[in-house]
């Protein structure tokens, strides 16, 4: 008896661990990701809750990647901490939230070089291993690093 009940512990455990994830916010989005690593255009979703952010993929109707940010970055290949996402995909100098504050349309770099405007707010960050242009503009996203050939782009779905 006593091991019957800690098998069904053990099944409840395991059946609400792999139960899909509901999030709060679930919006289509062209989303365009160059970097050395990745090099992609093309439809996708961003998809957030309360403590994390999901964004997928799709080439035709297919998905081909997912960044899940949480207290880590999990990508198709597995999890990562934020700074060596950052180190593989991104640039080792960036803060660890980076990618998370894009995807979200805040600001960076504890709001440095921060530029409000009528439609929302520009950054431009310049340091020796990075030149940064971000800018958050009607809900559309545009991060692009010069110095390191690193482009994230945004934008709304129209209709």
């Amino acid at each position: 008896m006593k091991y019957l009940r800690h098998g069904a512990i053990v099944l409840v455990l395991l059946l609400t661990g792999c139960a899909p994830k509901t999030y709060t916010i679930n919006e289509p989005r062209l989303i365009v990701f160059k970097s050395p690593k990745l090099r992609y255009a093309d439809m996708g979703y961003i998809r957030q809750n309360d403590d994390e952010v999901r964004a997928d993929l799709f080439v035709a109707g297919q998905l081909v990647q997912s960044f899940e940010i949480a207290t880590l970055v999990c990508v198709n290949e597995g999890c990562l901490r934020k700074s060596t996402f950052n180190a593989d995909y991104l640039h080792p100098d960036y803060p660890d939230d980076l990618l998370l504050h894009v995807l979200l349309g805040k600001p960076i770099f504890n709001k440095a070089f921060l530029e409000k405007t009528e439609e929302g707010f520009r950054q431009s960050i310049k340091g020796e291993r990075y030149n940064i242009a971000y800018e958050v503009s009607n809900g559309n996203i545009t991060f692009r690093d010069k110095l390191n050939r690193l482009l994230i782009k945004i934008s709304k779905v129209k209709g």
